[in-house]
């Protein structure tokens, strides 16, 4: 938080710190008592929580000397809510952190480091580039515990219907069965999204990304980079394309015509799994078909990884986050992210997770086939930032109303601020 803010944005901060923190939880913990910490959950109130809580009270049964106070803060909220804590010294013992808040907040020294604890006992057991992504300056500031990529998801049935045997490999063969589809069952084949996050596909597709973080250069403009996006832009207009929707509502629009069998298509992540399910078209969860978002002109194919870590508030002090790193090792352990799986149809971060059980959802198994091919974020703090001027522009560029090269252009501009010491 900025100094010399109005008084009552300061007294605001100091009563968040007061309420929500592991700081005043030490306070009323007895000599002889409990230790009380205090965990900000960022997950779906409604449809995730509820399965976390109960890890919790599992949490609570088999350490009597720990008590946890559970908060659910919403998702868009907990960002600057935990900054502005943080900042106050008093935050709460154990974050949610998405992925792309760990490196943000560890440079800040605001998260505690984690190698050689008891959070990260068994970190051999995670995957890799999961671990590499909670890092920062070479120390590990989170404990991965639900993970998500894109794919693209297509319905089975039209595709049969179609005479379509597989997913298409790269986006040149998508636009090919697109087509087909649209002649052989009268459904558009494919509906791409506007989001700068659900374009990141096509930078990978192509071998580049925003910026190249080793070298300290912003690359959103590149010969590499328009390529990337000129496909993206190609795949709003032709026979079995729909045209892009730049309205509020496109997520949601996108999302029903998928569910109703109305599009054949699309590219999405595993957050929407039960609601796939939910749709007429996939009643039978054996028609979701999920393969590894197609491959650009270079070949390759990947998708941004997504996810949350838990991390702990390097405020605490010591019996605190003693506290915090026992219950961050149960609830990232294998058998509390199979329960977290099989509740919430979210994916797992380690192998082990993966139980028999898991994969006997189609839509869990298929999510996990496609992992291979997440790419890690780059240890960034700014790099999730840089899709905030992106997602200003392609809207305007989907829909006609600035060129690529132009709405590119601004979104150099845009990011050159964020990131000052980048070059051009």
């Amino acid at each position: 938080m900025r100094r010399g803010i109005a008084a009552t944005a300061l007294v605001a901060s100091i009563a968040l710190a007061a309420t929500a923190c592991g700081g005043d939880d030490s306070a009323s913990d007895k000599a002889d008592g409990p230790v009380t910490i205090t965990w900000w959950d960022t997950s779906n109130a409604t449809n995730e929580a509820p399965t976390y809580q109960a890890l919790v009270k599992e949490f609570e049964a088999v350490n009597k000397d720990i008590k946890v106070k559970y908060v659910n803060v919403p998702f868009d909220q907990a960002q600057n809510k935990f900054d502005t804590a943080a900042g106050a010294s008093g935050a709460p013992d154990v974050l949610r952190s998405e992925v792309g808040w760990t490196p943000a907040f560890a440079k800040k020294g605001f998260l505690l480091p984690l190698d050689g604890t008891e959070a990260l006992t068994d970190e051999a057991k995670f995957q890799p580039s999961l671990i590499e992504q909670a890092r920062y300056e070479g120390k590990t500031y989170g404990v991965p515990i639900v993970t998500d990529t894109l794919a693209l998801v297509y319905n089975k049935e039209l595709f049969a219907k179609a005479g379509l045997t597989e997913a298409p490999r790269t986006w040149a063969d998508l636009k090919t069965a697109a087509a087909t589809i649209k002649t052989r069952t009268g459904v558009d084949g494919y509906w791409g999204s506007t989001q700068a996050y659900y374009a990141q596909s096509f930078l990978y597709g192509e071998g580049t990304d925003t910026v190249d973080a080793a070298a300290k250069k912003i690359t959103v403009n590149s010969a590499a980079a328009k390529k990337g996006y000129g496909t993206w832009l190609g795949l709003f207009d032709g026979k079995g394309l729909h045209k892009a929707d730049t309205t509020a509502d496109a997520y949601a629009h996108i999302q029903d015509a998928f569910v109703t069998g109305k599009v054949a298509a699309i590219v999405q992540g595993p957050w929407e799994i039960t609601n796939f399910y939910k749709g007429a078209a996939f009643k039978d969860k054996a028609n979701l078909g999920i393969a590894t978002v197609p491959a650009g002109s270079s070949g390759k194919a990947g998708a941004p990884t997504g996810g949350h870590n838990l991390s702990v508030y390097a405020g605490s002090d010591a019996a605190h986050q003693k506290a915090a790193l026992k219950f961050v090792n149960f609830m990232t352990s294998a058998k509390s992210q199979e329960t977290v799986a099989l509740k919430n149809s979210t994916l797992p971060t380690r192998d082990d997770a993966y139980t028999a059980e898991v994969k006997a959802d189609p839509g869990l198994a298929g999510y996990q086939g496609v992992l291979a091919a997440a790419q890690p974020r780059p240890a960034l703090p700014e790099y999730s930032s840089l899709w905030g001027p992106l997602d200003t522009e392609l809207p305007q560029i989907a829909g006609g109303k600035e060129s690529l090269d132009k709405g590119l252009a601004n979104a150099e501009t845009a990011i050159a601020k964020l990131v000052p010491d980048f070059s051009k």
